[in-house]
């Protein structure tokens, strides 16, 4: 007997669910330079702001299915909702950078567990043969929020006040909570354990430490700084303990017996290398284009939407016609070589880039986007029981977050170093016996001996070498697109239904 079609309501409440925790990840990033005014903070200190919205997410969101378990899905997913929506409205009114950390504390802890329990609600709600649908419908909210998020919180910025960018989930989160409250139904509580609290404590500790390595490495230098050697040490330490510990221990916090199955592990790994190539993408454009091509950032944002319309609308249609006549690996494979020529073109930017150039290639990129996300999800939860699903979630979700975070850090690293290394060879043209400074002076209408060309020159080598630099950033992002290629051929062939 077939399962009866999921209640519209349920759909929607769960894509506001997802679209909360997601948006607010990459709509704050436009409004930090506003923030730095506002609470009188330096640009390394606001960037606590995102760090301590991840860290406490990276750590809370592996317990979902541990919570879910104790105290029943419906009641954490309520609460969550419920949480972050106090904690937004209080980020809104954040007095100073102390009680905003405090508060973007709690609300990525209240936001952990959205994301996996809306995946999980949606995969109950739709019967297993259109489970690729149901997972359309999910990535829609999970991919296309980071890409519209600097547009809305650019408009945001732009023409009214920072605040709102956090007063803005108050509305959505209601009407999330409203639609829960009435549409999704309680399941069963698992079989109570006792809290293991010895893997709670060095699971956070390699968690947080971690997160806290990849969110400040890049501004202090990696491992030339003390702090982020020793949070490292943290990291693998407690990681280390964590695992061997996890193998012994019956009741551990997280079961770690879920990465037996071959489907889900391989299904981690490729969504954490998805992501951090992804999320790459997302942070070099709004640099791109606000820093070096002068675009305000309601422009800039505007580049994004094409890219999440495409994604979106084509999502659906996968789901909807396509995912139950092809194997989900060949059309995860077929994503990857779009997304992978979408970056290679992306290496080809220059100087004289117009918006089109800009915007054309994010459309073959969306494509591509919604060709891989949705069916990783399939593949990878196909052959999880539906008991463990919660859990399974959690640990699904927090690779995903983890390998944005390690995409993100590795970008910024690469930008740097790369911008500095074209800086020296373009610098090394520089020079009275070069006939073709002499030609690059007269096209330009400028006098060698004038006390202002110096400066001049100095400027627009700057801009070529981070022209240079965010080449070679996408053309790194397009090889490891590449890379991914085996982890799909090795996916366990999907059933069919």
């Amino acid at each position: 007997m077939s399962q009866p079609a999921p209640n519209l309501a349920v759909v929607v409440a769960v894509m506001l669910t997802a679209l909360l925790e997601v948006l607010d990840v990459s709509v704050v990033n436009v409004s930090l330079p506003h923030m730095i005014g506002a609470f009188g903070a330096t640009p390394d200190q606001i960037t606590w702001t995102i760090t301590s919205y991840m860290i406490s997410t990276a750590i809370v969101m592996p317990l979902t299915g541990y919570f879910s378990a104790r105290f029943g899905r419906r009641a954490v997913l309520l609460t969550a909702i419920s949480g972050f929506v106090v904690a937004s409205g209080l980020c809104g009114a954040a007095w100073n950078l102390e009680s905003m950390v405090v508060f973007r504390l709690m609300q990525g802890a209240f936001g952990a567990v959205l994301i996996p329990l809306s995946q999980t609600v949606l995969l109950d709600a739709f019967p297993k043969e259109k489970h690729g649908k149901a997972m359309a419908i999910w990535s829609v909210a999970i991919m296309v929020a980071p890409i519209v998020g600097p547009t809305i919180g650019g408009y945001i910025t732009e023409r009214y006040v920072w605040r709102w960018v956090f007063y803005l989930n108050v509305p959505i989160g209601i009407v999330a909570l409203l639609l829960a409250i009435g549409q999704i139904p309680a399941t069963p509580r698992g079989t109570p354990r006792p809290t293991d609290w010895t893997g709670l404590v060095l699971m956070s500790l390699a968690l947080g430490a971690m997160q806290a390595v990849l969110d400040l490495g890049h501004h202090r230098e990696w491992f030339a700084s003390p702090l982020i050697m020793g949070l490292a040490a943290v990291a693998a330490v407690s990681g280390v303990l964590f695992v061997v510990r996890g193998l012994c221990v019956p009741h551990n916090i997280i079961d770690l017996r879920l990465f037996r199955n071959r489907n889900f592990t391989l299904g981690c790994v490729l969504i954490a290398g998805y992501c951090m190539s992804m999320y790459a993408t997302i942070l070099i454009l709004p640099l791109l284009t606000q820093r070096l091509l002068g675009y305000p950032a309601d422009t800039a944002g505007l580049i994004f939407l094409p890219r999440g319309a495409v994604s979106a609308v084509l999502m659906l249609v996968i789901g909807a016609y396509i995912v139950h006549r092809v194997d989900a690996r060949k059309i995860i494979a077929m994503g990857l070589l779009f997304t992978t020529l979408a970056c290679w073109c992306m290496s080809r930017f220059t100087l004289a880039v117009d918006p089109w150039g800009l915007i054309w290639p994010g459309m073959v990129q969306g494509v591509g986007m919604a060709m891989i996300f949705g069916q990783i999800s399939v593949v990878t939860f196909e052959h999880i029981p539906r008991e463990r699903a919660d859990e399974a979630a959690g640990l699904y979700s927090v690779t995903r977050t983890l390998g944005g975070a390690i995409g993100v850090a590795l970008a910024g690293t690469l930008f740097v170093r790369q911008e500095q290394v074209h800086w020296n060879l373009l610098g090394g043209h520089v020079s009275e016996v070069n006939p073709n400074w002499w030609d690059w002076l007269d096209r330009a209408g400028l006098d060698a001996g004038a006390p202002a060309t110096p400066a001049i020159v100095a400027r627009e080598l700057l801009r070529q070498a981070q022209m240079q630099a965010f080449a070679d950033v996408y053309w790194a992002v397009a090889l490891s697109f590449m890379l991914l290629l085996p982890v799909v051929l090795a996916l366990r062939r999907p059933a069919r239904h």
